[in-house]
């Protein structure tokens, strides 16, 4: 028999659990597993009930969503839509604005907000870059939008969460739509709030802060950033050479020379041909007489492979040759969840899985470019600087569950054509909504199906591509921490919870006790997920209106909506950290502009819940 009683169980899992969460050591889904086995382990919760999260709908509709998701991605219907839409503001700075936030939010509600924004964060750079604006202003606000666009019952999992405590309190079930009406404040609210603060973002020393229009950012520039172009040596390989005829692989001249060989110019192979070809260097690369290499390093080390081999030796020219018809420079950003992160760049083998280099890091605006650059473990957020192929490079862009490719993004953009699938993939996502939202068959099972569709038509390539777009770390978070919930409520937790904020705060009113729900969950989900925190607060929420005798509804609006938008941390949702990479953010950016943002929005939704859902 325990010597203590279930709820100080509960109590102390939650406490160690959330120490766990916020000190980031061990990752969420095994946190969550974790406290799942020690409630099952003490006897809190029976084996039924700790295993209930894994056959949830809401669980369930988040496996078929990540599917969906993925068919929309991979078709490309999301990126062209929202390529074609921004179009719209020109140059425009205002303009691109409200139109980033606008169009971010409205794929947000149909899709997750981390794919949103995998989509967006390359168009929005391309069109800073083009109109000579500071992107800085934009990346920011577009994670946040991805956030606020809960127009609909599947744009964010909080949602289905307060969906599955309404049905399984008997109450009438949200419609597809429910949440359009607060998407529509949030929405506002962000757009006219940001509108101002995101002109804190912009630097007076960033180059495009200015009202000067500049180019897209060139492939001399992207390399220039990183330093790189102080390490970057042409080789001439002369008739006779040791080298000639051998293989890169054969060479070793990274592990001997902490040298990497990024491009082969092979001399013209014909005695009257004045015509150069040029390859990616790979292991197989095999070295001609006459040949040029495109070579990185110190240049301490390039010298001494040159003396000791016999050959001929310059500086690379950046502005002159960086960019060719068949090969160039990008970067990309490591997205959060990707299966890159804690990998080091010579495990992940960029060249032999993608056909590219990878020359340069950048983290937390910090640039790296030294010899043991392999060795390093990737981390969300991280920037590469790759070269390769154009159509290597392109090609990244279907790998958008580890990495968003941003750089040369005019020149990429405008090749972007609408995949023959993009219109099957169009209907089966507004079949999808329209059965939702007609009821014709529960919502859950409306999800499946389209999930289904997706792959059968051609949308997905087979069922591996399917499993593989599902985020089963998220999957095991969410159906681990259903159960806390039960537990809480088994042991009497959350009605003494709800009975002090009643007996604490019940002379304050409905709006009062609504005002302090919302702010003690918005806290919350600053240090948890904010579905994690949604599990918790809502039955909390659900309890409080019962007892005091009003709607339940208003209450576990506030509980979705104030777990969803969580703005003062860059650590607080994965689009959050994902722009701060790229936009050069640092933790005081987010305070300065997204804690009033979060407050003001706060201030705005106690007052108009209780509008759209009376108390």
């Amino acid at each position: 028999m325990s010597i203590m009683s279930p709820s100080a169980i509960t109590l102390i899992v939650l406490a160690l659990s959330c120490i766990l969460f916020v000190s980031g050591k061990i990752r969420s889904d095994v946190v969550a597993l974790g406290s799942l086995l020690a409630l099952l382990l003490t006897g809190v919760l029976t084996p039924e009930e700790a295993l209930s999260g894994f056959s949830s709908s809401v669980v369930i509709m988040m496996v078929g969503l990540f599917v969906v998701g993925a068919g929309i991605f991979r078709t490309g219907l999301a990126k062209m839509i929202s390529g074609r839409i921004m179009k719209v503001g020109g140059s425009n700075e205002n303009v691109l604005f409200i139109l980033v936030m606008l169009v971010t939010s409205a794929i947000g509600g149909f899709v997750s907000n981390t794919g949103t924004v995998a989509v967006m964060m390359p168009i929005v750079m391309s069109m800073a870059s083009a109109s000579g604006i500071s992107a800085r202003r934009y990346l920011m606000p577009m994670a946040f939008a991805s956030s606020m666009g809960l127009f609909t019952l599947i744009s964010t999992p909080p949602n289905l969460v307060i969906q599955d405590a309404v049905v399984a309190e008997g109450l009438e079930p949200l419609g597809f739509f429910s949440f359009a009406p607060v998407g529509a404040v949030a929405v506002a609210v962000g757009i006219a709030v940001l509108f101002f603060l995101s002109r804190l973002l912009v630097r007076k020393e960033d180059p495009a802060a200015g009202k000067g229009k500049r180019k897209s950012k060139s492939a001399a520039e992207v390399v220039e950033e990183y330093n790189l172009a102080h390490q970057s040596f042409k080789v001439l390989v002369p008739e006779g050479s040791s080298l000639v005829g051998q293989t890169l692989h054969q060479l070793r001249i990274g592990s001997e020379y902490d040298l990497s060989v990024g491009r082969i110019i092979h001399a013209p192979q014909r005695r009257f041909s004045r015509t150069s070809t040029e390859e990616v260097a790979g292991p197989g690369s095999v070295v001609r007489a006459g040949d040029i290499l495109i070579m990185y390093g110190k240049k301490e080390n390039a010298e001494r492979f040159v003396s000791e081999k016999a050959l001929g030796f310059d500086r690379l020219d950046f502005r002159a040759e960086a960019n060719t018809a068949e090969t160039g420079y990008a970067e990309l950003y490591i997205i959060p969840g990707s299966h890159l992160i804690n990998h080091t760049i010579a495990d992940s083998s960029f060249r032999e899985h993608y056909g590219v280099n990878v020359l340069g890091i950048k983290r937390s605006g910090e640039y790296n470019i030294d010899d043991d650059i392999k060795d390093i473990k990737l981390h969300s957020g991280d920037a590469l600087l790759i070269q390769g192929t154009w159509k290597n490079i392109t090609s990244l862009e279907d790998f958008t569950d580890d990495f968003v490719l941003v750089g040369q993004p005019g020149k990429r953009l405008a090749k972007v054509t609408l995949d023959s699938k993009a219109p099957l993939a169009a209907c089966i996502m507004l079949a999808m909504v329209t059965v939702m939202v007609l009821e014709i068959i529960p919502s859950v099972a409306a999800v499946l199906v389209a999930a289904v569709l997706m792959v059968i038509t051609g949308c997905l390539r087979n069922m591996e591509e399917a499993y593989s777009s599902i985020n089963w770390s998220s999957v095991v978070l969410i159906a681990s921490m259903i159960p806390m919930s039960v537990a809480f409520e088994k042991t009497g937790i959350t009605a003494e919870i709800s009975g002090f904020l009643l007996n604490g705060f019940g002379d304050v009113g409905p709006r009062g006790l609504l005002a302090i729900i919302y702010f003690a969950t918005s806290l919350v989900t600053m240090f948890l997920s904010n579905t994690a925190t949604a599990v918790l607060f809502t039955p909390i929420a659900m309890s409080a209106a019962v007892n005091m005798g009003v709607s339940p509804y208003p209450f576990l609006f506030a509980v979705a909506v104030s777990a969803s938008m969580c703005f003062a941390s860059p650590f607080s949702t994965p689009p959050n950290a994902l722009v701060m990479s790229a936009g050069e953010y640092r933790f005081g950016d987010y305070v300065k502009v997204g804690l009033p943002l979060q407050l003001i929005m706060g201030a705005v939704m106690v007052f108009v819940l209780p509008l759209i859902f009376p108390f």
